[in-house]
């Protein structure tokens, strides 16, 4: 077993790689499939009886509740937090549920989007043509990325309970690039890889 001296610890926090909203078009071409960046600053939850009403406000030409430019939105449907805690377990939920609406939300400005597992061609494409990127969070460590939320509060749909969009304050969210702006995918990439073995 390799033991990590206090050092060594520090230095490896020196090179976290932390970013934070508004993304702009030169961060987001900068980052590559696999990469490990922490987010901080603002992010928005969402999952999707969400993005079928944003969709939908979208279509009648209505204002969106929060600007798509430059944030980030987690597929996240948080648990009730605990007393005196700003949220509760807030784990990924899988980026596929929302690829019905995800072309049309970058389209209209949206660039970042973090969940768990693969996307469609058409959300790929989108992310291609609009510069946008796709993060994957850490499935099964809900508890964990509870901790890096730091202020929680609805700002939309409060009648759809844990799938209200809210408006996090996070610190050092720690996440993978899933999918670059140039359409490179770790996902395929890693069972390219696995599969030449």
């Amino acid at each position: 077993m390799q033991h990590v001296t206090p050092k060594e610890n520090c230095k490896e926090m020196e090179d976290r790689v932390i970013l934070e909203a508004p993304f702009t078009d030169d961060k987001i071409k900068s980052l590559k499939a696999g990469d490990m960046v922490y987010i901080s600053g603002t992010v928005y939850t969402g999952r999707d009886a969400a993005h079928k009403r944003l969709a939908e406000m979208i279509e009648r030409g209505e204002k969106m509740p929060f600007d798509f430019e430059g944030q980030a939105i987690y597929y996240a449907g948080p648990c009730p937090a605990k007393p005196g805690k700003p949220i509760g377990s807030v784990g990924p939920t899988t980026g596929g549920r929302m690829d019905a609406y995800s072309p049309l939300l970058i389209q209209k400005g949206l660039r970042v989007m973090i969940g768990k597992g693969s996307r469609s061609k058409e959300v790929i494409d989108a992310l291609k043509e609009h510069t946008g990127v796709y993060f994957a969070a850490i499935g099964g460590a809900a508890a964990l990325m509870a901790r890096c939320v730091v202020n929680s509060e609805v700002i939309a749909f409060d009648e759809l309970g844990t799938e209200a969009i809210r408006k996090l304050q996070v610190d050092q969210l720690p996440v993978i690039v899933a999918i670059d702006s140039e359409g490179n995918d770790s996902y395929e990439l890693g069972r390219s890889k696995y599969s030449q073995k």
